[in-house]
């Protein structure tokens, strides 16, 4: 089995990865920014350098781009498709091998996940998935949001020093996501641990360690979804959309756990990143924070600026089903097009000033933090919840609360985030004087 596993880390990231480090000897920002990330506002200075290229831009090995307007339409024009990792833009030999060496595991970045598939199949398994995230589901999980979020916060104390991810920005959304997926309590630390360890996967030119360690993390979670839904199937579950399917056979157990993985990692992740970020930001620009205090009534457009201005997605790609003219560009099938999430939401023609970080801005939400089009989030609402409830309570309740050292940013590049956030929380807010 480790064999088989190199030969798919060795034609999908080792091989990739060489070509692009000799890109990036020869000063080609785009292979910089995905084989090295950046970070902070040197991540932006490289994205920049890229939209100084033009619209859209012709790599060696792909289009790219940064321009809102042309990132809206490809992500909304269905001649685009999704892109999956182990046969687009690789040589055929390396597709054969990546095929023969599939370890079957439910991999949230390969099909059947949805996100790697297109309709007829997307639409099948968005329909099957969409009753969680129903606007009545999501009014059901703002009341568990809160109550989750009071609840951590009530296990803090004044003065304490404490790392803000794994004690409060990971187990909001780990614990939502076990409860869609109709998993026990007891299930969060491995749900964290799989997160984790299948982070990189989106990423390109990953060592052979964190592809080792990513594809035991995806084992361990198919053992233990294949082992909860054969409980489900004998009678020891709840009533949630995951069990129900579990239960009527409508997917295969690789369709059903590869969507159950993407919902763990789309879900968690993304909404630690986006709750992450934003306290960063707002401690980065106490005047904003000063605002918030003053008139929580902005914290929904505050959420959506957070999104804008540091997201926590940081790249998406989608290839051509035909031949397609664009931009004044003729774009081949089966060319890939990388688009730049954090370039487009800083587009100068859409966002005024857009480096600055103003929790009025009256086109916040205008932002591609969460994709458009029919691969576009589907559990946006619910992060949205997530981040207004979170934020909004953990500064109210520690209106003083202060990085204790500087932050750390995860290692990685499509997903934007930190790993550390050590944090005085200073003298807590009584219960009654929250606004």
């Amino acid at each position: 089995m480790t064999g088989r596993i190199w030969i798919r880390w060795a034609a999908m990231h080792a091989i990739p990865g060489a070509f692009l480090a000799v890109q990036a000897r020869r000063g080609d920002p785009l292979a910089r920014f995905l084989l090295h990330g950046a970070a902070g506002a040197e991540r932006y200075q490289v994205i920049e350098a890229i939209r100084q290229q033009g619209r859209l831009v012709r790599t060696p090995f792909l289009w790219v781009s940064a321009d809102h307007e042309l990132c809206r339409e490809v992500l909304r024009d269905n001649r685009f498709g999704a892109v999956d990792t182990t046969t687009s833009g690789l040589p055929k030999p390396l597709t054969a091998l990546i095929a023969r060496a599939d370890p079957g595991l439910p991999n949230p970045v390969e099909p059947p996940s949805m996100l790697m598939v297109d309709p007829p199949e997307h639409t099948r398994y968005r329909r099957l998935v969409a009753h969680s995230f129903t606007p009545r589901a999501i009014d059901r999980l703002g009341d568990r949001v809160t109550e989750l979020t009071t609840r951590l916060l009530d296990t803090f104390d004044s003065d304490q020093q404490v790392d803000l991810l794994p004690a409060f920005a990971e187990q909001l959304p780990v614990a939502v996501i076990a409860e869609i997926l109709g998993l026990p309590t007891d299930a969060r630390p491995s749900l964290l641990d799989c997160g984790h360890r299948a982070a990189p996967l989106l990423d390109v030119g990953i060592s052979w360690t964190t592809y080792r360690r990513a594809i035991e993390g995806l084992r361990n979670l198919d053992d233990y979804l294949r082992d909860h839904f054969d409980q489900v199937r004998h009678g020891e579950s709840t009533d949630t959309p995951f069990s129900r399917l579990a239960l009527d056979g409508t997917l295969t157990h690789r369709e059903l756990a590869a969507n159950a993985a993407l919902l763990i990692g789309a879900g968690f992740e993304t909404t630690v990143n986006l709750i992450g970020n934003g306290i960063v930001t707002l401690l980065d620009h106490p005047e904003q924070l000063a605002r918030l205090h003053d008139d929580p009534g902005l914290w929904p457009n505050a959420i959506e600026e957070i999104l804008r201005y540091d997201p926590p997605v940081q790249r998406m790609v989608r290839i051509a089903r035909h031949d397609i003219e664009i931009a004044g560009h003729q774009i081949a099938a089966n060319d890939t097009v990388m688009l730049l999430p954090a370039g487009a939401n800083r587009d100068p023609r859409v966002f005024t000033d857009p480096d600055r970080f103003d929790i009025t801005r009256p086109n916040a939400a205008d932002h591609l933090a969460f994709g458009s089009g029919v691969h576009a989030c589907i559990g946006a609402a619910l992060a949205r919840v997530e981040g207004v409830t979170a934020l909004r309570a953990l500064f109210s309740t520690f209106p003083a609360l202060h990085l204790a050292i500087p932050p750390e940013k995860r290692e990685l590049v499509t997903l934007n985030g930190y790993r550390r956030l050590q944090a005085n929380l200073g003298a807590k807010e009584k219960a009654g004087a929250r606004k």
